[in-house]
């Protein structure tokens, strides 16, 4: 590993000599159906801190046929501080999605790793594990735009259609979703520019933007992305995520409330919810089990278990180090709290209970008008 970082550092030094006179550009593959896979850097060196190299072993080695790589753009540097804009092309850096932004979010940020001082800190629910008070820190997060022609790649790691609202009260549907619409970290951007004037396939891009070269980046929001953020704050809005690390393995969790329904003359309050976990090891595990317990402000205390999360029992790897998915919850009470635990299997059998960090489910928005989705 050690000579490995040394062999590192010795080509980005010659590369930030090159770079004053050349610039990165990001490869795809596209095959004759015109699907393109961006690749994208691998994580960084936890041993001497610097960004490993490009994956470029997949296709380079020994390309598939009827491939060719085709240029996607040119790396910007990223952003140590500030926030990117509204029509910021990049890469996911952890499932390496090309994505576009729409416009960002300020969460707060609670994580269990980190020891705070006494003030500032946000207190643990009824019968949850631990005892210790988490001070938020603010946080950036981004909305933006998946590139549909990446989602067949990622559709394993990541759901594609995550983001979902409830239905209109005279909609037979209880819940719909917006393909391709994601939420994602300011440290997971890594930014990149392109000539195309449509750089992203996605069927609400020339909607929400429209391109203007006298602009950086030259991509501004249309009047119709303006409203539809408007209209639909209430239910898009990021407010708080939750991080904790277990034996190397980090889960992070953000809840979004999404709105009441009446049924069967009682109201009936309605969460979704994203969580991501990372394998920061080198160790190959598996998820196996779930374990949540779900306090509600009316009194009951709901425990449920099941095998994997979402049909699934992703494994993560060093290679594949993260899952993502989205989940429900639904309370007869205006709030609540979750927590609890996965099962994660190691390669030789054993097991190790995965803490996920509690959170708050809060119904604190106007639930006067419905999402509006679609409707311009």
């Amino acid at each position: 590993v050690m000579a490995a970082c040394a062999l590192r550092r010795g080509l980005l030094s010659s590369v930030s000599k090159y770079n004053k006179k050349h610039t990165h550009r990001i490869l795809s593959v596209a095959d004759s159906t015109g699907c393109f896979e961006a690749f994208r850097p691998r994580f960084q060196c936890r041993t001497c801190g610097l960004p490993g190299a490009v994956q470029t072993r997949r296709f380079m080695s020994s390309r598939p046929e009827g491939k060719i790589l085709e240029t996607v753009g040119v790396f910007e540097a990223v952003k140590q501080h500030g926030k990117y804009e509204t029509g910021q092309l990049f890469l996911h850096s952890v499932f390496g999605y090309r994505g576009i932004v729409l416009f960002p979010w300020h969460a707060r940020l609670y994580d269990r790793d980190i020891t705070p001082p006494m003030s500032d800190s946000k207190p643990e629910p009824p019968g949850a594990h631990g005892s210790k008070e988490v001070k938020g820190k603010t946080h950036t997060y981004y909305q933006v735009l998946i590139d549909t022609r990446d989602c067949p790649h990622i559709s394993q790691r990541s759901q594609t259609e995550a983001v979902t609202f409830l239905a209109n009260h005279d909609d037979s549907r209880a819940l719909y979703a917006i393909p391709g619409l994601d939420y994602v970290s300011h440290e997971d951007i890594l930014p990149y520019n392109s000539a195309e004037q449509v750089p992203i396939q996605h069927e609400l891009f020339e909607r929400f933007l429209m391109y203007n070269p006298a602009k950086s980046p030259p991509f501004t929001a249309r009047d119709t992305l303006k409203a539809w953020q408007e209209k639909n704050h209430p239910w898009l809005e990021l407010s708080d995520v939750h991080r904790e690390t277990t034996e190397n393995i980090r889960v992070t969790v953000i809840p979004f409330y999404m709105g009441m329904r009446e049924a069967q003359n009682s109201h009936v309050y309605w969460w979704r919810y994203c969580i991501r976990l990372e394998n920061m090891g080198n160790e190959v595990v598996q998820l196996r089990e779930r374990h949540w317990r779900i306090f509600s402000l009316s009194g009951t205390l709901e425990t449920v278990r099941g095998r994997g999360v979402v049909g699934r029992e992703p494994v993560l790897s060093k290679e594949q180090p993260a899952f993502q998915y989205s989940s429900h919850v639904s309370l007869q009470a205006p709030s609540g709290h979750m927590w609890g635990t996965f099962r994660i299997e190691r390669t030789d059998g054993s097991h190790f209970d995965v803490r996920i960090p509690p959170f708050s489910l809060e119904s604190n928005k106007d639930d006067k008008a419905p999402p509006a989705g679609y409707t311009f």
